[in-house]
């Protein structure tokens, strides 16, 4: 592990604030950083304070004024050469993520992996940051849109992707010409440190000044409500859970700011009679067990056609028996241990709860115990059979805990579906073309990502990715999300030698 810090820059006791290639703390208050893997003592980092945060706000605002001049693809081109940096260090940041997160290694290799490939797309992104030329209503005038750099963005992440979900806004943000001031998860401040200190060498490699790409470690008191009440941030992305967007939305809509939010996710989907038992299972095991249950996009409810319910159960139980629960560095490892102990105890409070409104546990729900399992927060991931009235599947329980709930028609199904308060993502499997387009169609699914035989979780980088509802309906990644990054100007040129005026309006003549 000595060698693995020293080759990413991470010191025994780091400094959390960070203007790229340049870190200071004036404060003594330390951040332990803990492994949930064994809960071992990682590291610490010194908390950013006060001083610390004006220090990279007023470096971000300055490179700001530098960054937007720089022509689009000149920064794909930057961001080309970060994807490249990071690829020589695919394997180390995957152990890092391994490590602080206890993800599985596969896992965390991919989520490095998704890193590089939002540094491709935000490449050909920086040659297509489109504008519009429309018609004007008057002769002589050309009415057209064009897209500028918008500021210095407020970056705020959760836990669970600490490289993935900042790479999905750094990097498009980045080639739209922003500059970054990210503030991280306090449970996983290593990776962050780590990615800062990447971009920030090919940043300054190629004569680009500090404050570009900056970093803030620290108390929500200290650092994120200074950055959601901070005009000089015209938007703030934020992911994490609803409880934290709301904060997050109220101080910024204050302020008249814009706000990206990604929140919770309470997603399910829907087995009807002419689903492929086989190919659902698969789905479901993914979505409900990889990173143990702690993805915004984790399957928490299957929504299955009682004529298929106990097949599934069994068929679900069966697969559950062979997930190999363990230390997950190795390499036969499914599912490592939960972040800490209080997000474990919030899955089995939940678990009881479940039992009090007359639900029934089928499989898993108990903390492992001995040898590893004590020093971690490892659990057997739990399948319970609801029902759909329980108020418990109306929430997000952010764990290997999935809920079973049978129906007789697809109608009541979707119904079913819909009635929770988040709306991220979402899936149905058929083979019944109908089935599918009705689930895809306005009185379908109410989420923003909806897939047919296919899995709730592992959404491609292509896609906008973000849901409706309580998940707060931020798109990021994909499509035509770069334009959050940027502000809309119309312009109008008159290359006549008259005045006319818009609407035909006649003014003193």
């Amino acid at each position: 592990m000595k060698e693995l810090f020293e080759r990413l820059g991470i010191l025994e006791i780091s400094p959390g604030a960070s203007t790229g290639t340049v870190s200071f703390a004036t404060g003594s208050d330390l951040l332990e950083v803990r492994s949930p893997i064994d809960g071992s003592l990682l590291a610490s980092v010194r908390k950013a304070q006060e001083e610390d945060y004006e220090r990279v706000m007023k470096a971000a605002v300055s490179a700001f004024r530098h960054w937007r001049q720089v022509p689009a693809p000149r920064r794909g081109e930057i961001v080309r050469r970060i994807g490249l940096r990071v690829r020589e260090r695919l394997e180390d940041l995957g152990e890092l993520i391994c490590l602080e997160t206890g993800k599985i290694r596969a896992e965390a290799q991919g989520e490095v992996q998704e890193m590089l490939d939002v540094c491709d797309f935000a490449v050909g992104q920086s040659r297509m940051l489109y504008g519009m030329t429309t018609q004007s209503e008057r002769p002589g005038h050309r009415l057209f849109e064009q897209w500028h750099p918008l500021g210095p963005v407020g970056l705020i992440t959760a836990f669970n992707f600490p490289v993935a979900v900042p790479a999905w806004n750094a990097m498009l943000a980045l080639v739209c010409g922003d500059t970054l001031v990210w503030k991280p998860s306090g449970k996983t401040p290593l990776c962050a440190l780590a990615l800062t200190r990447i971009i920030g060498e090919v940043l300054r490699e190629n004569g680009r000044p500090e404050g570009i790409f900056n970093l803030l470690i620290g108390d929500r008191q200290e650092i994120g409500e200074r950055l959601t009440a901070d005009a000089r941030l015209p938007l703030i992305s934020a992911t994490g859970s609803v409880a934290m967007g709301r904060r997050v939305a109220e101080a910024v809509a204050r302020r008249l700011g814009r706000t990206l939010l990604e929140l919770g996710g309470n997603n399910a989907l829907i087995l009807t009679p002419a689903a492929d038992p086989a190919l659902a299972v698969r789905a479901i095991l993914f979505g409900a067990v990889g990173t143990a249950g702690q993805r915004c996009t984790s399957t928490r409810r299957v929504i299955v056609h009682e004529s298929l319910f106990d097949e599934l159960a069994g068929r679900l139980i069966d697969a559950y028996r062979q997930v190999r629960i363990g230390d997950p560095r190795q390499k036969s490892t499914l599912m490592g241990p939960l972040v800490s102990r209080e997000a474990r105890q919030r899955v089995l409070e939940a678990i009881e709860e479940l039992r009090r409104q007359g639900g029934r546990v089928l499989y898993g729900g108990e903390p492992l115990a001995g040898g590893l399992f004590d020093l971690g927060a490892y659990m057997r991931p739990c399948i319970a059979e609801a029902r759909e009235e329980m108020e418990l599947i109306r929430r997000e329980t952010f764990g290997p805990l999935l809920y079973l709930l049978p129906y007789r028609e697809l109608e009541e199904a979707i119904a079913i579906h819909n009635a929770v308060p988040q709306g991220l993502s979402s899936g149905i499997f058929t083979s019944d073309l109908r089935e599918a387009e009705l689930f895809l169609s306005a009185a379908g699914s109410d989420c923003g990502i909806a897939g047919v035989n296919i899995g709730t979780s592992g959404a491609e980088i292509g896609g906008a990715f973000g849901g409706e509802k309580d998940t707060g309906g931020g798109r990021e990644s994909g499509s035509d999300a770069w334009k959050n990054y940027m502000r809309r100007q119309t312009n109008c040129i008159n290359f006549s030698g008259e005045l006319p005026l818009a609407q035909g309006i006649r003014f003193g003549d």
